[in-house]
């Protein structure tokens, strides 16, 4: 069975050792411990295979307690229609919150988008006060 260094799974999944270390803090992943007073932490692919679902638990936005609940979910003897009921609940769950912040960039945006166009008519309107000109959309104000 294949093992790998902390150093090894950094290099393959493009992350920091501290970010595995930090991982393992969150009990989302357990090496053995080989060496001198267990100073090295050795991989199994078991644990190979709980970080790149942790990653991509992240890349999908779930918090880590998320990420550990159905990873060891995963790993469970329990029935498979539990474990895919409960992960669609928490990506049911995630959807619902990306939706309400799309909701709120939208709406963010927009205000922007007015905010842009009130200062771009100020600016015309600054401009036209300095040349002696009406801007078109005073004139129409006005009459």
């Amino acid at each position: 069975m294949p093992t790998y260094t902390i150093t090894e799974l950094a290099q393959e999944f493009d992350i920091t050792p501290r970010a595995i270390r930090f991982y393992e803090d969150q009990g989302l992943l357990s090496p053995k411990r080989e060496g001198i007073g267990g100073r090295n932490r050795v991989y199994a692919a078991r644990e190979r295979i709980r970080l790149k679902l942790t990653l991509r638990g992240k890349r999908l936005g779930l918090t880590l307690s998320e990420i550990k609940s159905l990873v060891d979910m995963y790993e469970s003897p329990k029935d498979t229609d539990a474990q895919l009921k409960r992960f669609l609940s928490v990506l049911t769950e995630h959807r619902e919150k990306l939706e309400r912040q799309r909701e709120d960039l939208d709406l963010t945006l927009s205000e922007i988008a007015a905010h842009e166009a009130e200062c771009l008519q100020a600016i015309a309107a600054n401009r036209a006060e300095k040349s002696g000109k009406k801007p078109a959309s005073a004139s129409r104000k006005t009459a």
